[in-house]
C-alpha cells in the first residue's frame, strides 16, 4: 500500500512501513536539515517537501492519492510539559492540516502518534474534538497509550498512538490487544549500550566536578539518614523568606529585607530587584506558591536544620555552582547504593536527577538532556539513541545538537511496526497508484469544505 509522511523527521513511521512492504508517496518535514536527512535515509529522489499548510493552503494537488497516512505531529503545544495550550497555539493547529488532509483524500487508514497527555489536555475536550472530526469524516478511531519499555526497550517514553480506519466499524479487525501480546516484562539495558565507544562524548570537566560535590554530601549523610526522595533544592539550605500565606511578590523591599535567600544570603541593604535575583527563580512569581512547592520548601528547609553540622561546608561549595539547576538533585533511587556514578543521569532544568539503571530517560528534543551513563562519565552516543528508538541504521544530522533534537522528536519504528502489522493485516499489499476514492472533481470541493 502506498502511506504518506507528516512532519517526518527523519523517518521513523517510514522505516517501519518500509519494513512491512508499504511505498511512501509523499513526505513533509519544515526542517531543512531533517529533509536532507530524510533524502539520506530513503533515497535521493524521495517526493519530499517543507511547510505543510503552504502546502495544504495552496497545493493541496501535491498530496497523491494514498491508503494510510502517519503523522506524528508536533506534541509541544500539548505536552504538560510545556504551556499546554494545544490548539491555541499555531503548532496546535498543525492537527487542523491532517483533518483536511483526511477529508481531501479519505486514506482507507491514519495512524498517528503524540504525547499521552493530549488525551487529558483541557478536560479531555482536545481529545473530544479531535475525535469529533475524526468521526465526522466517516473514521472509526481508537487509541492506547505505549512506551518503548513495554516491549523490552530501555526508554520510558509514553506516547499515545492513534488508528483510524474509514467506514462504519471499519476497526473491527483490530485490537490493541493483540499488540500487547509482544510486551516485555524484562528490559535488558545491557544490551542497547556500547562498551566504551571510542566516539562517545564526555562529560564535561564541570559536570563531572559538580557530580562529585553533591557526592559529598551525600557520603557527608550519616548513613541512618535517608537520602530525600523529594526534589533536593539546595538554594533553601538557610533561606527563611516567606512562601506561605505571604511571598515575596507581596511584599516590599523594606519588609524583604528581614529575610534570607539562596542559601541564607541576608536581602538587606538590597533593591527589589536585587533581592528577587536572590531567590530561588521559583520563588520571583508573582501568584502564590501552590500546595506541592510549599511541601517541598518546607521539606528542604527541615532537610537541612537537621543535618547542617554534617554538610554546612559543603552545601556553601554547591552555593557556588554556576546554575541554579546544578543546585539542585533528584535522587529517584531510594535506599539503592548511595554512588551517584552507578546509575543514568540528566542535567535538567528541575536539577540532577539520578535514576535507576533499568531504562533510560525518555529522549526529548534538547541537547542540554541527553542522558548520562554514570559509571562511564559520557553521554549516551548517536548510535545508541537510534537503537533506543528502533532507528538502528538510518543516518542522523551531523551536527550532535540537531542529532539528538531529530531523536527527541522521532517515533519509535517498533512500536509503529507492530500497530501497523495489525491494522493492516487483513489488506493486501498492492502495485501502482492507490485506489482513487474521489472524483477528479470532487478534491477541490473536498478541500473547501474542510477549510
Amino acid at each position: 500500500m502506498k502511506f504518506i509522511d507528516l512532519f517526518a523527521g527523519i523517518g521513523g513511521f517510514h522505516k517501519a512501513l518500509h519494513e512491512l512492504g508499504h511505498e511512501c508517496v509523499f513526505a513533509s518535514e519544515l526542517n531543512p536539515i531533517l529533509r536532507e536527512t530524510y533524502k539520506l535515509n530513503w533515497g535521493k529522489d524521495i517526493n519530499i517537501h517543507g511547510d505543510i499548510r503552504k502546502i495544504v493552503k495552496d497545493n493541496i494537488e501535491l498530496i497523491p492519492d494514498h491508503d494510510i497516512l502517519c503523522a506524528g505531529f508536533p506534541c509541544q503545544p500539548f505536552s504538560k510539559a510545556g504551556k499546554q495550550l494545544g490548539r491555541d497555539d499555531e503548532r496546535g493547529t498543525l492537527f487542523d492540516e491532517i483533518v483536511k488532509i483526511l477529508e481531501a483524500r479519505t486514506p482507507k487508514f491514519f495512524i498517528l502518534e503524540n504525547v499521552r497527555f493530549i488525551a487529558k489536555h483541557n478536560n479531555e475536550e482536545t481529545w473530544k474534538a479531535m475525535k469529533t472530526d475524526f468521526e465526522r469524516l466517516g473514521y472509526d478511531v481508537d487509541h492506547r497509550d505505549y512506551s518503548p519499555h513495554d516491549f523490552g526497550i530501555p526508554q520510558h517514553r509514553q506516547r499515545i498512538f492513534i488508528v483510524g480506519a474509514f467506514g462504519k466499524n471499519a476497526l473491527e479487525h483490530f485490537s490493541f490487544d493483540n499488540v500487547d501480546k509482544h510486551k516485555k516484562s524484562v528490559v535488558e539495558l545491557e544490551n542497547f549500550i556500547e562498551l566504551s565507544p571510542a566516539n562517545a562524548k564526555k562529560l564535561p570537566k564541570a559536570n563531572q566536578d559538580c557530580i562529585k560535590l553533591w557526592q559529598e554530601l551525600i557520603d557527608a549523610l550519616p548513613k541512618e539518614v535517608k537520602i530525600p526522595g523529594f526534589p533536593i533544592w539546595g538554594m533553601e539550605f538557610g533561606a527563611d523568606y516567606p512562601y506561605e500565606e505571604t511571598y515575596p511578590h507581596l511584599l516590599s523591599a523594606k519588609e524583604l529585607a528581614e529575610y534570607k535567600g539562596n542559601f541564607g544570603i541576608s536581602l538587606n541593604g538590597k533593591t527589589k530587584e536585587e533581592q528577587l535575583a536572590n531567590l530561588p527563580s521559583y520563588a520571583r512569581v508573582e501568584d502564590e506558591f501552590p500546595d506541592w512547592k510549599q511541601r517541598y520548601i518546607k521539606y528542604n528547609r527541615q532537610f537541612y536544620k537537621d543535618n547542617k553540622k554534617d554538610i554546612k561546608e559543603i552545601v556553601n561549595r554547591i552555593a557556588g555552582l554556576p546554575s541554579q539547576s546544578w543546585q539542585k538533585l533528584e535522587w529517584n533511587v531510594g535506599d539503592s547504593k548511595r554512588k551517584i556514578n552507578k546509575y543514568l543521569l540528566q542535567f535538567r532544568a528541575s536539577g540532577i536527577r539520578i535514576k535507576k539503571p533499568d531504562f533510560f530517560p525518555s529522549l526529548v528534543c534538547t541537547n542540554t538532556q541527553i542522558p548520562i551513563i554514570g559509571w562511564e562519565n559520557r553521554y549516551i552516543t548517536r548510535k545508541e539513541g537510534l537503537k533506543l528508538q528502533s532507528l538502528q541504521g538510518l543516518k542522523l544530522p551531523e551536527n550532535d545538537n540537531a542529532a539528538f533534537k531529530a531523536l527527541g522528536n522521532a517515533v519509535n519504528a517498533k512500536i509503529v511496526k507492530l500497530i501497523a502489522t495489525q491494522l493492516l493485516e487483513k489488506e493486501k499489499k498492492v502495485n501502482g497508484v492507490a485506489k482513487q476514492r474521489h472524483s477528479p472533481n470532487s478534491l477541490s470541493k473536498s478541500y473547501e469544505s474542510a477549510r
